[in-house]
């Protein structure tokens, strides 16, 4: 458990970027008044910004919000993030998205879905947590808020259900189609989203769900986790700690990053206003390469000590190696734009890191 001290100077800094979202986006709030929101998945980097937005914005225009989260763990949520987990609003529900209690009190008005298994790394090589967290965890969750009456829900899906970004596509959009046949399941995650997504669509078709879905791309930003395979938080945990940058392939894929404030807003905007059975993608338009991303860390967290070395052979002429979103449909339809760009996220982030 971090210090108090260091909980408030992080809080004061996330606040910053609390009151510009919530300044920014001040039509998405109403639409939260008096809600009952329930979470899963969400006690990561993601549902952290979300439940830091909702926290934030139901106290600053006293919205009387209350949030319930389903997390497998409750115990370790309360100890990595204390100010969220134990706040007046949240109530913790424990259990398993695949077999969890349904509450029998109450009922909600906003959902958010988002439990996923990540990796096979977590049964050996097995792909069948993922795909039963898919399936069955995707059709408990609705079938939970059919019961209590239907409202607002959204999935939140990933830009990997897209296969891999074919060659001379600059940004991918809604429209593109995701790879139909079925294969040896070479990303158990990306198939597992694909089957969500079929799932909330069936149940949005037959019940009183308002069934949005949320494609996420790359992000950047406070809770970034620092290990593992977020390249954009490899490189800063190196910075940090006066460590060489090393890129292990050649550096040339491209990636674009959207700041977590922007993104939590995003997504709040999609659940309350978006329009029922439609996809949008969430993140940033701007692209760059891995290697330049890499050197913008350097030179902006590193003080003109940080170094990169790229140890992988050039290849140029490969398609699948970028993951960037088209947000025109969020942009035009929604009125959604990046307030923070990627220079000053990496900042914003590296001031958060070093308290």
């Amino acid at each position: 458990m971090k210090h108090p001290a260091v909980v408030a100077s992080r809080q004061s800094l996330l606040n910053c970027d609390l009151t510009e979202i919530t300044s920014h986006y001040g039509d998405t709030w109403a639409d939260f008044r008096k809600a009952r929101v329930f979470l899963t998945g969400c006690t990561g980097f993601v549902g952290a910004w979300l439940l830091e937005s909702l926290l934030f914005a139901n106290q600053r225009y006293h919205l009387g919000i209350t949030v319930t989260v389903l997390t497998r763990n409750p115990r370790r949520f309360g100890q990595r993030a204390p100010h969220l987990a134990f706040a007046d609003p949240v109530t913790l529900l424990s259990g398993d998205i695949r077999m969890f209690s349904m509450p029998r009190r109450g009922s909600f008005t906003h959902y958010v879905h988002g439990a996923a298994v990540t990796s096979t790394l977590v049964n050996g090589n097995s792909s069948r947590p993922v795909l039963d967290t898919a399936t069955i965890g995707t059709q408990r969750v609705l079938e939970f808020a059919r019961r209590s009456g239907g409202g607002k829900f959204l999935l939140l899906s990933s830009g990997a259900v897209y296969g891999p970004q074919r060659f001379g596509v600059s940004h991918v959009a809604e429209e593109s189609s995701a790879p139909n046949e079925v294969q040896r399941l070479p990303s158990p995650y990306s198939e597992g989203k694909r089957i969500s997504e079929c799932l909330c669509v069936a149940y949005s078709d037959v019940n009183r769900l308002e069934v949005k879905i949320a494609r996420s791309f790359s992000f950047l930003g406070p809770y970034l986790p620092l290990e593992g395979h977020f390249a954009a938080g490899n490189f800063m945990r190196d910075v940090m700690c006066g460590r060489q940058i090393l890129i292990q392939g050649d550096g040339a894929s491209r990636r674009s990053y959207l700041y977590p404030a922007d993104m939590a807003a995003w997504l709040l905007t999609i659940l309350a206003r978006g329009q029922g059975g439609r996809t949008y993608n969430v993140g940033s338009e701007c692209a760059v390469t891995i290697s330049q991303l890499a050197a913008r860390i350097a030179k902006l967290l590193g003080q003109g000590h940080a170094q990169v070395r790229i140890l992988g052979r050039k290849t140029a002429g490969l398609g699948g190696r970028d993951y960037i979103p088209s947000t025109r449909r969020a942009r035009s339809e929604l009125g959604l734009m990046e307030l923070t760009g990627l220079s000053d996220a990496i900042m914003r982030t590296g001031r958060w890191l070093r308290i």
